[in-house]
């Protein structure tokens, strides 16, 4: 017999599986031509998955015939022709997996997996209710001297509970392929973004390109010089200019943004051209080709680009996504301009083995110099740990943890040892040298510079952030943190602010349940209501002003929801196009 004659079973089984698949398809479209708007819809899920189908069954055609080894060959072909075989075997492994996610998607309603878990959410939510309201009346009840003690017993009940409900969510996030789907979509849409951004950076002829001119040397540090050139990029993709970032004498680093990270353009640096003028508006600088662009606070008058705004093309996508995608918007232009440089990626991953960085860890950034007294309250360890401790209860539930690892980044050298003094059941990753250069007389130099990419790098490598967002630093992990996630919306606490970027437009939310006041210090509440956010307690209640009344106090979080605001964004159909023929 000859060798490997038995992997033309093999080849038979994958092709079958094939044959099963497009049987499944067609029984599905004939079932369902008694239901015209719902085959069109199944129809356009169906084309696209035929259409890689296709190509599978292409490759594994190739593959096949890859197989077919001439007579005497046999001996000296049969390692490459094992490893095939197991190729084949893996593909017929997936073509399984296939069949199956494709019936879940395509039947007739969610899957098991998924109303398992959606009715132990729940009951575990009722269950929740009745625990709450049983216990407070005991605790109404109580001796004074038993309540403060029966309150911590209660507390740690209802956290055992919270937990469990939040448990059954993340695995009903990723119940029935849901969760492959999004990393999937995740991937498309980034990709689809980065492939526009590159579009617009790379004209064929830099003399005739439109641009916008922006100066990174704004007085005040990298945070908030990052989020400068971001603010720019998004006015020059929204007014389909090229970039020009003008960066020599960076006080961080005088040779240029070019030295630390890879340039915004490969073909087009050169901010000449035949007409120059400050910005006045798209509308008047049409006819400019090189628009110099000022500082956000000084912008007049204001395009509709900003934040928290997201393009309106995209916003269907987002919606079911992300969490926040106005984040999600803002995290992709901070991910093409902060692609390291090769000494910086070496930098880090040295850096990365010397700290022993590794999962699980959270991230805590403690902010105690500049910003503290003015811009932030001070705020000790202990609050920080509190909420990392929670985090780390609520991880065990879903993965092993073999330490508590928390990486600590700071402007307060002393901190290092007052936390490991105070938690020696935690194992703290730090580096000092990295406080140190982030002092007030180190902080424009490139050491510190070196620093403060380091600790913006591992805190948006942890599991999850606890900071303050009142700082740069933090919102600068945090939406980075957002481009190696699915949605990683919720892994913070913040301490203080709720998200923001400078200089963004109004952050509205949307009343979707009544809200009577309880006191002189709550709102009423109406659905559709328009509520302008200042910011959230964390205790329950937020604080903004309802639109329609115009007046200011507190209401329910959850009886609202965001008001995302959508832009006409320029779509760059020949940016589209290239990414498609690249697929292809």
């Amino acid at each position: 017999m000859r060798p490997w004659a038995g992997s033309w079973r093999w080849i038979t089984l994958v092709l079958l599986a094939w044959g099963t698949l497009l049987f499944y398809i067609g029984g599905h479209l004939v079932r369902d031509s008694e239901h015209p708007e719902r085959s069109s819809r199944e129809l356009s899920k169906i084309l696209a998955k035929l259409e890689r189908l296709k190509q599978q069954n292409e490759d594994l055609r190739r593959m096949a015939e890859s197989l077919r080894i001439p007579e005497g060959q046999a001996e000296a072909g049969s390692l490459a022709a094992a490893g095939r075989l197991r190729s084949l075997e893996d593909q017929l492994t997936r073509a399984k997996q296939k069949i199956h996610s494709f019936q879940k998607l395509t039947g007739d309603g969610p899957g098991p997996t998924q109303e398992e878990l959606r009715r132990r959410v729940d009951n575990g939510v009722k269950e929740f209710w009745y625990f709450v309201r049983s216990e407070v009346k005991k605790l109404a009840n109580a001796e004074l001297s038993e309540r403060l003690k029966y309150a911590d017993t209660l507390l740690q009940e209802l956290g055992h509970q919270e937990r469990s409900i939040m448990t059954d969510l993340y695995y009903l996030s990723q119940a029935d392929g849901v969760g492959e789907w999004r990393t999937k979509e995740a991937k498309d849409l980034s990709d689809l973004v980065q492939n526009r951004i590159t579009y617009l950076q790379n004209p064929p002829d830099c003399s005739k390109a439109r641009k916008l001119v922006c100066n990174i040397n704004k007085g005040c540090g990298y945070g908030c010089q990052l989020h400068h050139v971001v603010y720019c990029f998004m006015i020059a993709y929204g007014t389909e200019r090229t970039l020009i970032l003008e960066s020599h004498n960076w006080r961080y680093a005088p040779g240029g943004w070019e030295t630390v990270f890879l340039p915004v353009s490969n073909t087009c640096t050169d901010r000449s051209g035949a007409t120059t003028g400050h910005w006045s508006g798209e509308a008047h600088d049409k006819d400019v080709q090189v628009v110099e662009l000022p500082i956000v606070d000084s912008l007049h008058p204001r395009p509709p680009y900003l934040p928290l705004a997201i393009p309106e093309d995209l916003a269907p996508r987002l919606h079911r996504l992300h969490g926040d995608p106005s984040v999600w918007w803002v995290s992709q232009f901070v991910k093409y301009l902060v692609r390291p440089q090769t000494w910086l990626e070496k930098e880090i991953q040295q850096t990365t083995a010397k700290l022993g960085f590794k999962h699980p860890i959270i991230g805590v950034h403690v902010r105690r110099t500049d910003k503290v007294g003015t811009e932030a309250a001070f705020h000790p360890i202990e609050e920080y740990m509190l909420h990392v401790e929670e985090q780390f209860q609520n991880l065990a539930r879903r993965v092993h943890i073999d330490k508590k690892r928390v990486y600590l980044a700071t402007d307060d050298p002393s901190l290092l040892q007052e936390a490991k003094t105070k938690y020696p059941d935690y194992e703290f990753i730090s580096d000092n040298s990295i406080s140190w250069s982030a002092g007030l007389h180190n902080r424009y130099t490139e050491n510190s510079l070196r620093g403060v990419i380091l600790d913006i790098h591992f805190l948006s490598q942890t599991d999850f952030l606890v900071c303050t967002f009142s700082s740069q630093v933090c919102r600068v992990a945090y939406e980075i943190m957002q481009t190696l996630h699915p949605d990683a919306s919720s892994f913070f606490y913040s301490l203080d602010d709720i998200y923001y970027f400078g200089g963004q437009n109004a952050h509205n939310q949307i009343a979707v349940y009544p809200h009577q006041p309880r006191n002189s210090e709550d709102i009423p509440l109406e659905p559709g209501d328009v509520i302008g956010v200042a910011g959230n307690h964390w205790d329950g209640y937020s604080k903004g002003i309802n639109r329609k009344l115009g007046r200011t106090g507190l209401y329910p979080s959850y009886k609202v929801k965001e008001k995302i605001e959508t832009v006409k964004y320029p779509t760059y159909p020949e940016a589209d196009k290239l990414l498609n023929s690249q697929k292809k």
